[in-house]
C-alpha cells in the first residue's frame, strides 16, 4: 500500500530539498568558474610537496601561506609582467596576431580576448588628452582587475586546500567512505596521481627554466655585446612556464627570440647569423627535445601512461581553451582510475573492491604505503 504523505518524514524531505538547491548553487558557481577552480587545484597540488616539508617546521596555516608566497605569487607574478609588457610592445596588430595564434590552440575567439579589447580601446582613445588618459587607465585597470580576481581566487583555493587538506580527508573517512572502501581507494588513487602529474609540471617548469638561464646567459658570454639577450633570465623563467604547453613548449619563447636576435644580425653583419642559428640549435635540444622526450616522461608520467598524459595535454586547451592544460589531466585520472578499480567489475555484474583489478601499471595503487 502506498504511504500517505502525512506518512513521510517530510522533515527530512525538505532538507534533501534544501540539499539540492544548494547542490544546484554550488554546481553553478562551480561550471561559471572552472577554469578558476582547476588552477587552484594545480596551484595546490604542485605546492604541496613543498608544504609538506614547511609544515616540519611551521604551523600549517603559515606553512601554507609561506609556500604560496615564495612559489606561486611570484610565477603570477612574473607571467602577468610579461604579458603586460608584450601588450605595450607588440601594439595592437602583434597582438592581434599573437591572439590569433593562440585562440587556435586555446580556443579563445578575438571578440571573447581581454587583451585584445585593451588594444583597441587603446588605438580608438586620444591618450593625448586628461579624458583620454583617464579612459585607456580604467580599461588597463578593467583588464587587469579581471585577471587578478581570478588569480587571488586560484590562491584562496589552494590556500585553504593546502591548511584543511588533512581535516577534509578526515571527513571524508568518517562521512563518506572508510578506509577499505572502495570509494576510498579510488579517491586514494586519484589524489596521488594528480599530485604526481601536477607537481611532475612544477618540477618541470623549474628544471627547464634552469635550463635556459644557463643556455641564455651562456649566450652573452659568448655572443658579440649587440647580440645579447636582454632580460635572460626572466626569459628564462618564462620558457620554463611555457613548457606547461604541449607540442609547443619553449619554442613560443626561443623561436621569436632566435628571429629578433637574427635580425639585429643581418643588419650589421650577415656573418653574425652563426650566433643566432647556434643558439636556435642548443634551445632546440635541451629545451624542446630533451623536456618532451626524457624529463616529462620520468616526470609527469611516472605512474599514468605517458602517451595518455600528452594526449591530455593536447587535448584539454583544445576542448576547453586555457583551463583545459589543467582539466585534461584531470579528466584524465579520473577516467584512468575508473577503469583500474570500479570498470571491470561494474561490466561483469560483479562487486567493486577497492583493489586494482585492470591496468594495473598505469596509475597509482591505492593500497601502497603514501
Amino acid at each position: 500500500m502506498t504511504p500517505e504523505l502525512s506518512d513521510v518524514d517530510r522533515s527530512r524531505v525538505g532538507w534533501w530539498a534544501l540539499t539540492l538547491g544548494i547542490a544546484v548553487a554550488f554546481a553553478f558557481v562551480l561550471y561559471a568558474l572552472v577554469g578558476t577552480f582547476v588552477l587552484g587545484l594545480f596551484v595546490y597540488y604542485g605546492t604541496r610537496p613543498l608544504d609538506r616539508r614547511f609544515r616540519r617546521h611551521l604551523p600549517k596555516g603559515v606553512s601554507a601561506g609561506f609556500t604560496l608566497v615564495a612559489i606561486a605569487l611570484p610565477a603570477f607574478v612574473l607571467v602577468g609582467s610579461v604579458v603586460v609588457v608584450a601588450v605595450q610592445e607588440l601594439g595592437p596588430e602583434g597582438v592581434e596576431t599573437v591572439a590569433q595564434t593562440a585562440g587556435s590552440y586555446a580556443g579563445v575567439s578575438l571578440g571573447e580576448d581581454p587583451v585584445a579589447e585593451l588594444q583597441t580601446l587603446a588605438a580608438d582613445t586620444d591618450t593625448g588628452t586628461a579624458m583620454g588618459v583617464v579612459a585607456t587607465g580604467t580599461g588597463a585597470l578593467a583588464f587587469l582587475a579581471d585577471g587578478l580576481l581570478h588569480v587571488v581566487i586560484a590562491l584562496v583555493v589552494a590556500f585553504y586546500l593546502l591548511r584543511d587538506d588533512d581535516h577534509l580527508r578526515s571527513w571524508f573517512e568518517n562521512n563518506v567512505a572508510d578506509e577499505g572502501e572502495p570509494l576510498h581507494a579510488y579517491a586514494t588513487a586519484v589524489d596521488r596521481d594528480l599530485g604526481t602529474i601536477y607537481f611532475g609540471n612544477v618540477l618541470l617548469i623549474g628544471l627547464v627554466a634552469a635550463l635556459a638561464t644557463v643556455v641564455y646567459h651562456g649566450f652573452n658570454l659568448l655572443a658579440p655585446p649587440s647580440l645579447a639577450i636582454p632580460v635572460p633570465t626572466a626569459l628564462a623563467m618564462l620558457t620554463g612556464f611555457a613548457s606547461l604547453i604541449p607540442i609547443v613548449v619553449g619554442k613560443v619563447v626561443y623561436v621569436p627570440l632566435t628571429l629578433y636576435l637574427a635580425a639585429i644580425a643581418f643588419r650589421a653583419d650577415p656573418a653574425l647569423l652563426v650566433y643566432p642559428a647556434a643558439l636556435f640549435a642548443v634551445c632546440l635540444a635541451l629545451l624542446d627535445l630533451l623536456p618532451m622526450t626524457y624529463l616529462l616522461p620520468r616526470i609527469a608520467g611516472r605512474k599514468t601512461h605517458v602517451g595518455l598524459v600528452l594526449l591530455a595535454y593536447v587535448l584539454g586547451p583544445v576542448l576547453f581553451g586555457w583551463y583545459g592544460l589543467f582539466f585534461g589531466p584531470l579528466l584524465l585520472v579520473l577516467g584512468v582510475q575508473l577503469v583500474r578499480i570500479a570498470f571491470t567489475e561494474l561490466i561483469h555484474g560483479d562487486g567493486v573492491t577497492p583493489y586494482v583489478t585492470a591496468a594495473e601499471s598505469i596509475g597509482a595503487d591505492p593500497e601502497a604505503e603514501d
